[in-house]
């Protein structure tokens, strides 16, 4: 085994900072329920660069030479794929294993070593950012220049086939922006009579899916009728596209690759103009992506692909990791180098991040090591709950910025699912601490799943609360528009104390929707001296499950589980609060408090706390990083559940289990959280979520696995699952953590079951009543 591990010699529970304000709080360093003592440590890597390894006769060396006087020393690997030049390559790029230096070398290295014409080379990458930072840097290689750099081709997928056709006569503008999309799509969901049907940026996302998967919207399924009505949306957006003469980035995708195929001396000129393709984060790349790259190199397979199959986590987006792990079948010649040297993180983080990720079955086995040795190693917390999670890290990193430790910037919180960011946005609103949030700008509250009941809440308070009657009108089968125009019109005429009662004479409005009316006022009437939980427990079981259940357009484009989720953390939140009043009033002062804070801190500078998602942090890299809501259920996500009813579409024909498909992702996600931190990195586990008690995320416990000792009593050693000595039952070691009695004459112990247990300062021994302290013990499991 590669990674070595450091023992942890004391293995106690212990403060992370003294006086940081955190002293009933406590920090492990391995996380609560581990089987193991010790601490993953990545192995270093060897020092050797360039200067060591090319010597001056060799006939490159001038080339490496002035890459050294500029800073730039390569390794071994980044070498050998540097100085590739003929054929197909795959290069495996581990997590800060600096992938952009190999790409802008190789680029420079062609150029200058093998005389290629800047023209003939094309470098696609996923971002804009990404080909500008290349372009630039390519400019200030040896022997090159802005002009030279300007004559290769470093695009983005898009902006280089947008250029293609944009030659061949397709000149309709681009709907670029995502916001306007999403008008285009109300109007014709309202035109349609669906606007309270169906979220836009779900759709687009859908849309997307199918077409990148090469699933034409005319051959999309019509089994059922929520089938046929998704059809006739997107149908109904390609026509409007098509009227106005627009199209959008994937269309540009689409119509190159057919435009590929139906010209072949269009074809055959880009096959002979690009004679060396390199693509970065190929992992990412999609089915239509992936059809065109290999159409333009099939002559010559001068490809060069570099990716990390570990990070493959847009599945959702049609990103495929088979495309890496197939590659060599595609291409039989090709050669495979693997970077496998991490120059990002501290040794403990790499070696945390081998062992999350090593658990995976399909894909190519690498074992990264580390050029940092750790000056500390990843934390790991038990809170209780999201809300004492985000009370215990914004009191870490405020004390850490009092202390002038670090800057507001230096942190990031990662979390898997959007809702999870509730409870850190709120005390950070609380605390007045600043940050930016990449996910939404929209509130929590604002969510088109819990804005309804939090508007019931506000009827409660204020029947002619116009903006919450209008918000609670699809959960009655009831027009949004139509229904409050009726109730308008019906004002103008009659005021009542309670408006919505104008619906018992509106139009057409049929026998059940009056009598669901009358049950709804009668509720809302009723709320006013409930706690604000029990009522969105009870408005959950007497009517909204139900409706967004009986909604089969919900189950079309939405995760039950995420919308169970979504409104199991509105109970969450809910429960701190004893009145409507309170709950309510809480949700107004965050919202102003929050705009406040943007209109502050905009216009000062960028030294704020960044919140995003685990999919929105890949290709980034933070000082600090703290992970949130890694217990199980939300990590793995419990929407993994539903992977089995996953249209083939999105899945790879290759990997038949679709839970172990989706485990694996889960597992990738993992990775790539762990492996954005630079410095020092904290993991959250709450021991309730949502309500229920939970373990510690598999992913995380998996790096610390319990160890066979010895076997049926005899001292023979067993070394690990290959362990050569027969065995019917191996005994297994286990670390839990405990109450230990602190008198020498006593060795009484009580293992600590539970976090009020964890949080206690003090407990006296049930023996011989002296002192007890937190540690740790030993036990022996049958495994």
């Amino acid at each position: 085994m590669i990674t070595r591990w450091r023992k942890n010699a004391t293995h106690e529970l212990h403060e992370l900072n003294e006086g940081d304000g955190l002293s009933s709080r406590t920090f492990f360093k391995t996380p609560l329920g581990a089987g193991s003592h010790t601490i993953p440590i990545a192995q270093t890597a060897k020092t050797e660069t360039s200067k060591d390894l090319i010597p001056n006769t060799d006939k490159d060396a001038f080339f490496f030479r002035s890459l050294e006087k500029q800073g730039i020393y390569l390794n071994e690997q980044q070498i050998h794929a540097v100085r590739h030049f003929k054929g197909p390559l795959l290069t495996l790029a581990g997590a800060g294993s600096g992938k952009t230096s190999v790409l802008v070398c190789r680029t420079g290295y062609l150029i200058a070593v093998h005389n290629v014409d800047p023209k003939n080379i094309l470098l696609v990458t996923f971002s804009k950012k990404a080909t500008e930072e290349m372009r630039d840097r390519i400019a200030h290689l040896p022997g090159l220049n802005e002009s030279i750099a300007a004559t290769i081709q470093a695009r983005t997928f898009h902006s280089f086939f947008l250029k293609i056709i944009r030659k061949y006569g397709v000149i309709q503008d681009i709907l670029s922006e995502t916001r306007y999309q999403h008008i285009v799509l109300k109007r014709i969901l309202r035109e349609m009579g669906l606007q309270d049907a169906y979220q836009p940026e779900t759709l687009l996302s859908l849309l997307s899916s199918y077409k990148m998967q090469m699933v034409n919207v005319d051959s999309l399924p019509e089994a059922t009728d929520e089938e046929k009505e998704l059809k006739r949306i997107f149908a109904e957006y390609e026509k409007w596209k098509s009227a106005n003469n627009k199209i959008d980035f994937d269309d540009v995708l689409l119509i190159a690759y057919n435009m590929l195929r139906q010209k072949p001396s269009l074809l055959a000129a880009l096959q002979n103009r690009f004679l060396y393709v390199m693509v970065d984060e190929f992992q990412d790349t999609n089915m239509v992506q992936y059809e065109l790259i290999k159409m333009i190199v099939e002559p010559h397979c001068n490809l060069m692909i570099v990716g990390d199959d570990d990070q493959t986590i847009y599945s959702f987006n049609g990103a495929r990791n088979e495309f890496i792990l197939n590659f060599d079948k595609v291409f039989p010649d090709a050669k495979t180098i693997t970077l496998d040297i991490n120059y990002r993180s501290a040794s403990s983080i790499v070696g945390l991040g081998n062992e999350v990720i090593r658990h995976n079955t399909r894909r190519k086995k690498k074992t990264l090591k580390a050029t940092r040795q750790s000056q500390t190693s990843p934390q790991y917390i038990r809170p209780k709950n999201t809300d004492e999670e985000a009370e215990i890290i914004t009191k870490y990193i405020l004390r850490q910025v009092k202390q002038g430790k670090r800057c507001f910037g230096d942190f990031t919180i990662l979390y898997r699912t959007a809702s999870n960011s509730r409870a850190v946005i709120e005390q950070f609103v609380i605390d007045d601490v600043p940050f930016v949030d990449f996910g939404s700008e929209e509130s929590f509250y604002e969510h088109w799943l819990v804005k309804p009941l939090i508007d019931h809440l506000r009827l409660a308070l204020n029947p002619r609360n116009f903006e919450a009657v209008e918000g609670i009108l699809p959960t009655l089968y009831i027009n949004r528009e139509q229904g409050m125009e009726f109730i308008l019109d019906q004002e103008t005429v009659q005021k009542k104390k309670w408006p919505m009662i104008h619906l018992m004479s509106f139009p057409d409005i049929k026998d059940f929707q009056k009598e669901k009316l009358m049950e709804r006022l009668k509720l809302i009437k009723s709320l006013r001296p409930m706690k604000p939980v029990d009522i969105i427990q009870s408005m959950r079981r007497e009517f909204y499950d139900q409706y967004l259940e009986t909604n089969k357009r919900n189950k079309l484009t939405h995760h039950k589980e995420i919308m169970r989720e979504t409104l199991d953390e509105l109970e969450s939140s809910a429960k701190r609060f004893s009145s409507i009043e309170e709950f309510v009033s809480f949700i107004g002062e965050v919202a102003e408090k929050r705009k406040a804070m943007e209109r502050r801190h905009d216009s000062e500078n960028d030294d704020k706390v960044s919140l995003m998602t685990i999919h929105k942090s890949k290709g980034l890299e933070f000082p600090v990083v703290c992970l949130i809501g890694a217990s199980e259920g939300n990590m793995p996500h419990s929407s993994i559940l539903d992977a089995e009813k996953m249209s083939d579409v999105f899945t790879t024909h290759a990997c038949r289990d679709k839970i172990t498909f989706a485990i694996e992702e889960e597992r990738r996600l993992a990775y790539v959280a762990v492996t954005r931190a630079k410095d020092d990195l904290i993991i959250s586990s709450p021991a309730y979520y949502h309500g229920k008690i939970t373990a510690v995320s598999r992913f995380i416990l998996d790096a610390f696995p319990k160890q066979p000792i010895t076997n049926m009593g005899t001292n023979q050693h067993i070394s690990g699952e290959n362990s050569s000595i027969p065995s019917e039952r191996q005994q297994i070691k286990e670390t839990v953590y405990a109450w230990i009695c602190t008198s020498d004459s006593c060795t009484a112990w009580k293992r600590i079951n539970s976090f009020e247990e964890a949080e206690l300062t003090s407990k006296d021994c049930p023996l011989c009543k002296a002192p007890m302290k937190k540690g740790s013990k030993e036990v022996i499991v049958n495994n």
